[in-house]
């Protein structure tokens, strides 16, 4: 295990942790995952081309912004950056956010990392934060995401009828949210 990289863990899972995203973990990795048509069949980043330097200050401009919690997924193994998750934008008044991940490293992807890493975002979104709900969304037909945040409690809330293009042809959106087990109703 590389010990270092883990002292600066922010979440730890089981066999991942969750350091801050930086400028510099914008690597020919990370733009080989955005730019590689299967990692990115369902986003939306899918439908541009992303330079090193656009995905660098991307990375630098979400970094300061404190309505986002933008941070990479390591394997507590060797340290590997294999992802990303984002919480946010983040609504401090209705407290609510929204939980988006990337599994780049194709090698990672059915072991299960991104149903650990959702359920580390969980528990740090409602017992740190004071979140009240959490949202997430995915395509119709991505069922390893669907899972992942079933796992996790989160249910589906609604659908929206055909609302992305997808493989050349329009498929539905799936919305899901999970509430908070410590959030007290009140009546103001």
């Amino acid at each position: 295990m590389n010990k270092h990289k883990n002292d600066f863990a922010f979440l730890r899972g089981e066999r991942v942790y969750m350091r801050e995203l930086r400028v510099e973990d914008v690597n020919q990795a990370y733009y080989r995952w955005m730019n590689d048509r299967e990692v990115t069949r369902f986003l939306e980043s899918r439908f541009f081309p992303n330079s090193m330097e656009s995905l660098r200050e991307f990375v630098g401009k979400i970094g300061q912004d404190r309505i986002y919690v933008f941070l990479a997924i390591c394997l507590i193994e060797d340290g590997r950056h294999i992802g990303n998750v984002k919480l946010g934008p983040i609504n401090w008044i209705h407290r609510f956010a929204d939980i988006g991940l990337l599994i780049g490293e194709k090698d990672c992807w059915g072991q299960g990392y991104a149903s650990e890493v959702i359920g580390c975002l969980v528990n740090y979104a409602f017992d740190v934060l004071n979140l009240h709900k959490l949202t997430a969304g995915c395509y119709e037909g991505h069922q390893a995401s669907l899972k992942a945040f079933q796992k996790n409690g989160f249910q589906i809330e609604g659908i929206r009828k055909k609302q992305y293009r997808c493989n050349g042809k329009y498929v539905d959106s799936v919305l899901l949210g999970l509430i908070g087990a410590g959030s007290v109703e009140d009546e103001s």
